[in-house]
């Protein structure tokens, strides 16, 4: 793989980022079936395949950033620098890990959350979502910039992409304390340890939504210097 790295690397420095990218995607969007199944009693299996799923997509992730990090020239011009480019794809990383620590708190015991926060929890867990999809899709607009040799139109839609996913991420923090306060609010329906998961949950959810938009703020700041 490396050798294949290295070709694509001279054609377009995005191109095995965006490899990268399109695994981090794919585990991100495991996220809303896991906690469909993990809420449903009768779908304890479909939990386990899905955290599995999500810890393969997160290893497959790994592989090809220490590949890239192996890999990148840095004698080979590129339209940006090496080390941005390197803080770039651990930010990128960061949200597969994320995803991954999620998934595995969802193990540690059987959790049951009132159904009178279904809601909710999916509204923030959708939030988290479009964070991500907005920076996955600036992500591809930052790749088609390059091979445009940074157009003006293509600088203002990966800035608008960026802008949205920093709005976005904020409205998935209204969301988690939102949420935080009503879970408190019934705590005399749920066990300590629940609430104290639950919490550690929603934290670890909210820093998969952090962690896309400062890689939509890191693909501003190479526009910047570029």
């Amino acid at each position: 793989m490396g050798r294949l790295l290295f070709d694509l690397f001279r054609k377009s420095p995005f191109g095995p980022l965006h490899s990268h990218m399109a695994k981090v995607r794919e585990c991100m969007t495991l996220l809303k079936p896991l906690f469909v199944a993990a809420l449903d009693e009768q779908n304890e299996t479909k939990t386990e395949e899905i955290v599995k799923q999500i810890s393969k997509l997160e290893h497959q992730a790994d592989e090809i950033k220490n590949e890239i990090r192996q890999t990148l020239p840095s004698g080979l011009f590129l339209p940006v620098n090496r080390e941005d480019l390197l803080a770039y794809l651990k930010l990128q990383d960061d949200i597969a890990d994320s995803v991954e620590d999620v998934s595995l708190l969802l193990t540690l015991k059987r959790l049951t959350i009132p159904k009178s926060l279904h809601d909710d929890l999916f509204a923030f867990i959708d939030k988290v979502v479009e964070v991500c999809h907005l920076c996955g899709k600036a992500e591809e607009e930052f790749e088609r910039l390059v091979a445009a040799a940074f157009g003006e139109a293509e600088k203002r839609k990966v800035h608008e992409l960026a802008g949205k996913a920093e709005f976005a991420e904020w409205e998935a923090d209204k969301a988690q304390m939102a949420l935080a306060k009503r879970l408190l609010a019934m705590e005399q329906e749920m066990s300590p340890i629940d609430i104290f998961l639950w919490f550690r949950i929603f934290g670890e959810l909210g820093r998969v939504a952090n962690h896309a938009e400062k890689t939509g703020d890191m693909l501003r700041r190479l526009l910047v210097k570029a």
